[in-house]
């Protein structure tokens, strides 16, 4: 059991990891806008944002929508698994959020069908792809619980934000190692909220985070794809 439970934790940490090839490193989710425009200046900026979208966005449609996909894809639910990956799309609110989660669920899905996870190979090219779906699929292939795959993807996003906020304000190592401590403290509730969440309840909206990416889309110089 002990072996079973430490090999489940390896593997979210491996699916959790920056280094995972699906080019989440290019994507800053509005971020350069916002720094850009003067928004995000200072790493108190940077702790209220990344508040904003956590509680708002990732706590109130993501994760509740991961934990179906999660449930789907252990029932071997192809409608519900389809059903919940074009929700999350639909909730994207410009075409960059959309096409960023195109792109990384289908790179992911690229990856686990070359890693032998056979159900990933229909998502590969399918426009309803999601970076989501793509997680719950390998958390339920790896025997990763619902809860710790809500807890490793919440800390990706997070990882992936704080390193776009130290190289964009720009802030030092340490500004962003107390972004970590602060906002992953955090992470456990919103997992817990997301779980509870009915089906009607799922849906949420940071309009600085819409109107940040509906800029960024038209902004010159750029180094981040969203």
């Amino acid at each position: 059991m002990a072996m079973g439970t430490d090999l489940a934790l390896v593997r979210l940490l491996q699916l959790a990891s920056p280094a995972l090839p699906i080019g989440m490193y290019s994507y800053s989710q509005g971020m350069e806008r916002a720094v850009e425009d003067g928004w995000i200046a200072t790493e108190a900026d940077a702790l209220e944002w990344l508040s904003g979208v956590l509680e708002r966005g990732l706590g109130r449609v993501d994760l509740p929508v991961l934990a179906r996909l999660h449930a789907a894809w252990a029932a071997d639910d192809a409608g519900a698994v389809a059903h919940w990956s074009r929700r999350l799309q639909a909730c994207r609110e410009t075409s960059e959020l959309r096409a960023e989660d195109r792109q990384t669920g289908q790179a992911l899905a690229r990856l686990l069908d070359a890693l032998g996870v056979a159900r990933a190979a229909a998502w590969t090219r399918d426009p309803a792809a999601t970076l989501a779906n793509g997680f719950a699929l390998a958390a339920v292939e790896w025997d990763i619980d619902q809860r710790g795959a809500l807890l490793g993807y919440a800390w990706g996003w997070l990882e992936n934000q704080i390193l776009c906020a130290v190289k964009l304000v720009p802030l030092g190592q340490v500004a962003g190692q107390r972004l970590s401590l602060e906002l992953a403290a955090r992470l456990p509730a919103q997992v817990e909220r997301a779980l509870a969440l009915a089906d009607a309840d799922i849906g949420g909206s940071a309009f600085g985070l819409a109107l940040a990416s509906a800029r960024h889309e038209t902004q010159y110089s750029r180094l981040f794809r969203s």
